[in-house]
């Protein structure tokens, strides 16, 4: 991946933004400002990531009609990152192009009663799209293998056992047809400080803030030593993730959105072929 500031359209953005699998991550090596192959500044960003809406939207059209022939492929767009990283926006970018009937969205809130009581994939499961549906969970299962480290919620041997878990989990759906995009939104600490104060200084925004989000805060380092396991452990073949650089919200949306677009495109999903006689059918209608 590169972690420098570049610039222009490269052939792939997945290959840039890719964490190898197995490899080793420091996320201190990422600069969360630069801007991968993108666009060269905010206005160019916005009018690129505004460029992909109709191409997403038709590969969705494509990909729903040919569920209905029986084909089970599905997207599913699972974002993690640091309070403040932008899930809430970026789902709203990303789905913006989208027919809602085939977009299922899930935001994981912690565990409730119920959910607690069943093995920690159980609620992940339940909130799969379905064949021909494009799904985005912000936040996920991921989650159980971030907080419940930080906070020690689990032993430390359940933990390590979680990341195969996840791992099987996910070759499982692969192998079901479910295309994923797993994206880490990676910003840095000061903006971090400068999104927070910005909640508590504009009132429309203020509902955002919880005091507790100041002592999550102070538990950075954990957090990124928690989601350098997660990067190292489940970035596989079957489901590796992508690092995006969030500082820069253009960027983020443009190079989510610009993921989607790859992903859809190696997928090429066609309409089903008509099960009638066209000709036929045109024929009584015209003549009727």
């Amino acid at each position: 991946m590169t972690h420098g500031k570049g610039r222009g359209h490269g052939p792939s953005l997945r290959e840039l933004l890719r964490v190898p699998a197995g490899g080793r991550v420091r996320l201190g090596t990422y600069d969360p400002s630069a801007t991968p192959a993108g666009p060269p500044d905010k206005a160019a960003g916005r009018a690129a990531a505004a460029e992909l809406a109709e191409p997403l939207a038709g590969l969705q059209e494509r990909l729903y009609a040919a569920a209905t022939a029986g084909d089970r492929r599905r997207l599913l767009l699972v974002l993690q990152g640091m309070d403040t990283s932008g899930k809430g926006g970026t789902v709203k970018h990303a789905a913006a192009p989208f027919n809602p009937a085939g977009c299922r969205i899930r935001a994981f809130k912690a565990p409730t009663p119920e959910e607690r009581e069943h093995p920690f994939l159980w609620r992940v499961e339940k909130a799969l799209p379905r064949p021909g549906e494009i799904g985005i969970f912000d936040r996920s299962h991921y989650e159980d293998v971030l907080v419940a480290r930080v906070h020690a919620l689990v032993p430390r041997d359940t933990l390590e056992r979680r990341y195969g878990e996840i791992n099987a989990f996910e070759r499982s759906l692969a192998e079901d047809g479910v295309t994923l995009v797993k994206v880490f939104l990676h910003i840095g600490f000061e903006e971090q400080r400068e999104r927070l104060l910005r909640r508590l200084d504009r009132p429309d925004k203020r509902w955002k803030f919880d005091p507790g989000d100041i002592e999550e805060r102070a538990l950075w380092p954990a957090y990124q030593e928690a989601y350098e396991r997660v990067l190292e452990r489940c970035s596989t073949d079957a489901a590796p993730w992508y690092l995006v650089p969030a500082d820069h919200k253009w960027y983020r949306d443009w190079a989510v959105g610009r993921l989607l677009l790859e992903h859809l495109e190696e997928m090429d999903p066609r309409y089903p072929p008509a099960t009638f006689d066209v000709g036929a059918c045109r024929a009584r209608l015209i003549a009727g």
